[in-house]
């Protein structure tokens, strides 16, 4: 499935062929993506306690993800998306105007992304304390 969160997609076959939406869950196991503002279903809501009130609530249902096309940030055009390998990191790639698709590949190289991981260098606080124990008394004199 390459179709991943946040994706915007155009909707290719169904009642709602030829829709754009972003992707607000995806389900790899079932093969079904969940697009905002397409596929809404109505559900009736029970009041649970005594100052809710009954009412019914229009939620989106899942399509197949076969039934959809992502579309390119930077071209704006529905694509097959194609993927690539660069540095032992794979990512997805637009075909037709060779733009990043993943937001958090974005060019970085495998050395930038080590780099982060590094820890944090320990501080020692009882030095911190020593040193403004002294000042305190230089100010004193």
């Amino acid at each position: 499935m390459n179709v991943k969160l946040n994706d915007n997609v155009l909707v290719i076959c169904g009642k709602y062929a030829g829709r754009q939406g972003k992707v607000i869950a995806t389900s790899p196991k079932n093969g079904t993506v969940t697009v905002e503002g397409i596929n809404l279903h109505k559900k009736s809501k029970k009041a649970r306690k005594a100052n809710e009130v009954s009412q019914i609530v229009e939620i989106e249902a899942p399509i197949d993800a076969s039934n959809v096309m992502v579309v390119c940030d930077a071209c704006g055009k529905p694509i097959r998306v194609k993927h690539s390998a660069e540095g032992g990191v794979k990512h997805r790639v637009c075909p037709k105007c060779g733009a990043t698709l993943d937001k958090a590949y974005s060019g970085k190289t495998a050395k930038a992304a080590a780099k982060k991981e590094e820890p944090k260098k320990r501080v020692r606080k009882r030095a911190k304390k020593a040193a403004e124990g002294e000042s305190a008394e230089d100010k004193d004199e």
